[in-house]
């Protein structure tokens, strides 16, 4: 297995192309994407929004008093859209600092070029950290936009999508039902019909996608359930400790949900 970086520029045409198998990152599934881009969205691992940071001395506390302001932007993102949008809706007038690439970006507003940065939330708690001063910027209330982040992969070959699909959900399904890299061979002695179909105990599903019949005993031995990757990666585990949200499963007042495998 291969990781490779990719710019903003260059992230869907490494997939159009088969320079990757599967795109991963922050990347919002839009109609436009999923239509002309010749690419298939397999799901949403990450449901975001786009915020805003600002310097503490400009004294704001909300978006809405962001009026001539200047406001630092990565190039080719659905955040330049978003940001005309709520500007225009709103009336207010702002002066756009964009940029090709996110590093470009923070040091620019870090370097006081602009007043605001803009770009989904997530995001901007891991910029904070990167700055000189961390303490003396603050993320914004105001959320502007839907940015449902997941991967993506290309267009026509169903198998692949199906195997990249399912993973997200079993993690998903995983944690719903209890199972995680640390009980995950006990649970394999589970009574509940739910979780011995997930497990590979019963059933022929792994099979079905072309993959083992323990495929989802291997994943979650490896990286755990979808709640353990969010922790260790991005929550409370983590340097960003950001709230799980609406990232919660359903059954905990979130809207991240797997469909059943059965």
């Amino acid at each position: 297995m291969q990781f490779r970086g990719l710019s903003t520029k260059d992230r869907f045409t490494a997939v159009q192309s088969g320079e990757v198998d599967v795109l991963s990152r922050n990347s919002t599934w839009t109609l436009s994407r999923d239509a002309a881009l010749g690419l298939t969205f397999t799901g949403i691992i990450y449901y975001d929004g786009q915020g805003f940071m600002v310097h503490k001395g400009l004294k704001v506390n909300s978006a809405l008093e962001l009026n001539g302001a200047s406001i630092c932007t990565q190039t080719g993102t659905t955040t330049e859209l978003n940001l005309a949008d709520y500007f225009r809706a709103n009336k207010m007038k702002y002066e756009v600092v964009a940029f090709a690439t996110i590093d470009e970006t923070v040091k620019a507003y870090d370097g006081g070029r602009c007043d605001v940065f803009t770009t989904d939330a997530s995001q901007l708690y891991a910029v904070r950290l990167k700055l000189s001063n961390p303490g003396d910027n603050v993320v914004l209330p105001e959320i502007i936009s839907k940015e449902p982040l997941g991967p993506a992969v290309r267009r026509g070959d169903d198998q692949w999508f199906g195997v990249v699909k399912w993973i997200l959900y079993a993690m998903l399904n995983a944690e719903e039902l209890g199972v995680s890299s640390k009980n995950v061979d006990e649970m394999l002695k589970s009574d509940k019909p739910d979780v011995r179909r997930l497990l590979g105990v019963e059933g022929n599903f792994g099979e079905q996608l072309g993959l083992s019949k323990d495929w989802v005993v291997r994943i979650i031995r490896q990286v755990g359930n979808y709640g353990e990757v969010f922790e260790r990666n991005v929550g409370a585990g983590s340097k960003l400790a950001i709230s799980r949200g609406l990232n919660r499963l359903w059954t905990k007042g979130g809207i991240q949900y797997g469909p059943p495998v059965r």
